[in-house]
């Protein structure tokens, strides 16, 4: 066959399919030309009312009742599955060595730290700081970070100082129950009006700071109990009730009932009736702990002056190293993950580090503590979102696969090609568009 032959010279008509009509059979007699465009593609990967992008992707199936049960935050949004605990365990783990080399260090630095007298104020500074890194853990699993937990403790041992001449059981009850209503008051404002708990509870802060800015005079608490005799016994009260509640929150039901108000998709929407009566419980319960803290601060240091505003200081540094506590301990940021010895450990090593800074004479301001605290619990934050989340089953993932086709329709020869827009139908209009109003954040199984 000659290389000029006349049936190869000539231009190939594309509008016929490609092939001009006089090109050999390749030897096969009667057989039609094969012609792109002879066998559309079938309906089945065309446009599909379940993908705006025409692909076949198909819808989620509804999770199983089992699935359901083990869903943490809303059925509708949430992921079907358990939380994985392994990321806590091992950050855990790495808080554990952290605060025993620390307790090393300060032991080796200044061996009296750990005797006596010196011995029970790290006990009870460890307990005051437990207690308040306890109140902003719980609103931070219930989504609404409560931020005036500081000025709420030290507004706490202002009025309780002012006041203990009436009777310790007394003040110390009234104190709380007027903690609970400056909590009342923040949980309706983020309940009630669903806004965010670190700004309703900030304005509130500042409202705190302007209170004890203005009490010139030194409080000075009158009563006989000294609680460093019983130093001990507060730490590990302190330890109890705060891996006692984190262990409450492996329990299904409870961790999906306090994790209720953190957002999904659109997070001004509305989390119902239940997850706002559990959220504004979680935010007059973190009063009711920051006033504890409070009271066994006034107890601790018997003299709480305000007039050169130590006291607004020291409140807001309180808020900032109890935060950095909560999430460093692995905490989400997020909402409802969380472990259940992280906080109480990280108190720890914030506390031994404050103390062994001291020893050796370095200066460490709390506040930049506090920072670097935080800026950890972040880092610590997206590790567990990313390896705390559900693990994806085999069955989750079958259900984004493609839809396979379920027949072909074979058109007469010689039909062409059909176009992309006749085959897919329009492009939407917009990343909102499609055939149900949404681009694909379920189609992909990217939640």
């Amino acid at each position: 066959m000659a290389y000029d032959d006349s049936r190869f010279r000539g231009e190939p008509d594309f509008r016929g399919g490609g092939v001009p009509e006089d090109a050999p059979t390749l030897g096969v007699s009667n057989q039609s030309v094969y012609t792109p465009g002879s066998y559309p593609v079938s309906p089945a990967y065309g446009a599909s009312s379940e993908s705006p992008l025409g692909l076949g992707a198909g819808r989620r199936r509804t999770p199983t009742a089992q699935q359901l049960g083990d869903v943490f935050d809303d059925p509708e949004h949430g992921q079907p599955g358990r939380d994985r605990m392994a990321v806590h365990a091992l950050w855990e783990m790495v808080l554990l060595l952290a605060a025993a080399a620390l307790l090393y260090l300060l032991h080796d630095a200044s061996p009296a730290a750990l005797r006596g007298a010196e011995l029970q104020s790290l006990l009870l500074s460890g307990a005051e700081l437990g207690l308040v890194a306890m109140a902003v853990g719980l609103t931070l699993r219930a989504g609404a970070p409560n931020l005036a937990v500081g000025p709420i403790a030290f507004a706490a041992a202002l009025f309780f100082a002012g006041n203990s001449d009436r009777g310790l059981p007394m003040t110390a009850g009234i104190t709380g129950l007027i903690s609970v209503g400056v909590g009342v008051v923040i949980a309706v404002l983020v309940v009630a009006f669903h806004v965010p708990g670190w700004a309703a509870s900030f304005g509130v802060a500042l409202a705190l700071v302007s209170w004890i800015a203005d009490q010139r005079d030194e409080k000075i608490v009158t009563g006989a109990y000294d609680p460093r005799h019983h130093a001990l016994w507060w730490a590990l009260a302190v330890l109890v009730i705060a891996v006692g509640g984190a262990a409450l929150g492996l329990i299904r039901s409870v961790r999906r009932a306090v994790g209720r108000f953190r957002p999904v998709r659109d997070p001004a929407d509305r989390r119902g009736g239940g997850a706002a009566a559990i959220t504004g419980l979680s935010i007059a319960g973190s009063a009711l702990l920051s006033a504890i803290a409070g009271v066994l601060i006034a107890l601790d240091e018997r003299t709480v002056a305000a007039a050169d505003g130590s006291a607004a200081i020291g409140g807001l540094t309180l808020t900032g190293l109890a935060l950095g506590a909560a999430l460093a301990g692995g905490t989400s940021a997020y909402g409802r993950r969380g472990g259940v010895f992280g906080t109480i450990l990280a108190v720890a090593v914030i506390t031994l580090l404050l103390r062994y800074a001291t020893a050796e004479g370095w200066s460490l301001p709390p506040f930049a503590l506090g920072a670097g605290a935080i800026a950890l619990g972040l880092v610590v934050t997206r590790l567990v979102e990313t390896f705390g989340r559900p693990r994806t089953t085999p069955d989750d993932a079958g259900e984004d696969s493609w839809a396979s086709p379920s027949s072909t329709t074979q058109a007469e020869p010689g039909n062409d090609w059909s176009p992309p827009s006749s085959r897919t139908g329009s492009w939407p209009s917009s990343p909102g568009g499609g055939a149900d109003g949404e681009w694909g954040a379920e189609r992909w199984g990217t939640r």
